[in-house]
Order: structure tokens, then C-alpha cells, then sequence
């Protein structure tokens, strides 16, 4: 996209906040969706619980990325926090895509965030954007947050969800916490260490939601993964070799399961998830492999 007017939700978590640096670095004008009254012209007020968005701020965006929503990870999940989980995505996004939809000239594209857990449990089984929703919480989640979109579609907006692995980065999401754990020398397995990781480096992670934005060809779900899924057990030799740290820690799955709660599932599951949209539309990973994603993710 040429210099554009591109609005963002959940710009200060880990994904918004780089896209944002990456934006503006280039030219583009970024609106940010806050929670609170505008206090400046770069701010937007939203409100996804009762359903508010103040659409005059929205009027000229080229493109709308949506990122909100409640960390999987952040809490112990009682059914109070799957409730919040649920419905800050859900709401959020049928929210925004209403928002959307009103314009008399929408933007040109919706990117909604989505996740692998779209998938469920894939064992060792690799799969793409065509295979079906999995079983359980999260892909239920998945399938409401994808279906929250229809407005936007409806009105003819060229409608992407954004289904993310496992970003590889220093400063938040799952990885953002084992750095810390493996620089001490704390690191290791979590269960039998099989279970395989869809990672991707942060800086492909953003690369990829502009390369969507910028191929007018892509719509629907896209998987933003590495093109090479690993094992926990080789993401935790990785750590320690870049890291130079020992790896002999282990969690067990019971440990797991006491201390997560329905999480542990989730943590101990397999997602072999491949790329392949992304792929086929010409999109080049600058660091497809874990040793390098995690080096990318130090410097």
C-alpha cells in the first residue's frame, strides 16, 4: 500500500506495537483503537463490551487491523477467564467489523486477528488453511472469533484472518517469559517434549501482516507460522544453544496440569501448522528456522 491511513487495535501489546513502529517507519498514518477518550490525533475511541467505536475517526482508513484481545496465557483459566477470553474477541470483533460495515466508504481491508488454536490437537499430522477446526476451547473460540467478521464481509471488504503461531520474541507472548527461564539455566521440556511448536520470528510476524495487506489476492484464514514446526524438545535444545545455558530442567505434564489448570492442554498439545497461504502467495521468511528466529529475537 501506497502512504496510507491504516487503523489498529491492541497497538501496545507485543504484535500491534512493532506493527505500529513498522508502519509509521514507512510513511503510513496509523490510528490507534484506545479504551479510553482520544487524547490526541492519532487515537480513537473504542469501547468492544458495548459495542462502541467512535466511526468518525475510522472515515479515510485504507485498511483496519484488529489485534485485541485478552492473553491466553496471562491467567489461570476458571471459567470466568474463558468467559473474557471468549468475549473480548467475539464482541471486539463483530465490534469493529459493524464499525466497519457502516462507513459509506469502508476500507479496503480487514485484517482480524486469529490463532493456530484454530486447529486444535494435530499430533504429528501437518496441516494447513484447509483442514478443519479441531475440538475443545480454543478452536471453539477460533470459530466464533473468524464468524464475528461477517459484517465487514457482507459489506464487501476483503476480510483476512490472521491465525498466529507462537511469535518468537523477547519482550512478551509465551516466548517472552521462557528467555528469562532459559538464560538462568531454569529451561527445559514441558512433558515429553514431543509435541510440536508452530513458531515464527517476530519480525516475519509483521512482515507477513503486511505482505497481507499489501496482496489484494488473500482473504480468509492465513496461517502466520514458520514454514519449519519443531518440537518442544527442539525448541528447548535451541534455547540452549544459542543461549548457552544447560536444558535439564523438566515440567511434567501432572505439574503442568496442578499448576495451569485447563491451560496445560493447550501447553502440552501439538500443532503442526504450515504456512501455506502464505507461501504460495510468494511471501520469503527471513528467519525460517528456530536457531534463527531466536537469534533474530535477541538482537
Amino acid at each position: 500500500m501506497p502512504h496510507s491511513r491504516i487503523a489498529v487495535t491492541g497497538s501496545t501489546g507485543l504484535i500491534g506495537a512493532a506493527l505500529v513502529r513498522s508502519l509509521r517507519s514507512d510513511g503510513h498514518e496509523v490510528v490507534r483503537l484506545v479504551r479510553r477518550p482520544a487524547r490526541s490525533g492519532d487515537e480513537v475511541e473504542w469501547d468492544p463490551q458495548r459495542g462502541y467505536v467512535d466511526v468518525a475517526g475510522l472515515v479515510g482508513c485504507d485498511a483496519v487491523v484488529h489485534l485485541a484481545g485478552a492473553g491466553v496465557g496471562d491467567h489461570r483459566w476458571t471459567e470466568a477467564y474463558k468467559r473474557e477470553i471468549r468475549d473480548s474477541r467475539v464482541l471486539g470483533t463483530a465490534t469493529i467489523a459493524e464499525a466497519v460495515a457502516s462507513l459509506d466508504i469502508p476500507p479496503k481491508v480487514l485484517l482480524s486477528g486469529s490463532a493456530i488454536g484454530f486447529y486444535g490437537d494435530t499430533g504429528d499430522r501437518s496441516v494447513d488453511e484447509g483442514a478443519p477446526p479441531g475440538d475443545g476451547f480454543l478452536p471453539s473460540v477460533c470459530v466464533e472469533w473468524e464468524e464475528a467478521t461477517a459484517a465487514a464481509e457482507e459489506a464487501g471488504v476483503r476480510t483476512v484472518h490472521a491465525r498466529t503461531g507462537l511469535v518468537v520474541a523477547r519482550e512478551g507472548g509465551a516466548w517472552g517469559r521462557l528467555f528469562p527461564l532459559f538464560r538462568a539455566g531454569l529451561g527445559g521440556r514441558l512433558g515429553n517434549g514431543r509435541q510440536y511448536w508452530s513458531f515464527i520470528a517476530l519480525h516475519d510476524h509483521i512482515a507477513a501482516l503486511r505482505h497481507v495487506l499489501d496482496t489484494p489476492e488473500l482473504s480468509g484464514p492465513v496461517n502466520l507460522t514458520g514454514p519449519a514446526p519443531v518440537t518442544n524438545g527442539e525448541v528447548t535444545a535451541a534455547m540452549g544453544r544459542v543461549l548457552r545455558r544447560p536444558t535439564l530442567f523438566t515440567a511434567p505434564a501432572p505439574v503442568l496440569r496442578i499448576a495451569l489448570g485447563d491451560f496445560s492442554e493447550d501447553v502440552l498439545g501439538s500443532q503442526r501448522v504450515l504456512p501455506g497461504r502464505l507461501l504460495d502467495s510468494g511471501f520469503a521468511f527471513a528467519f525460517p528456522g528456530v536457531d534463527a528466529a531466536i537469534r533474530a529475537a535477541l538482537r
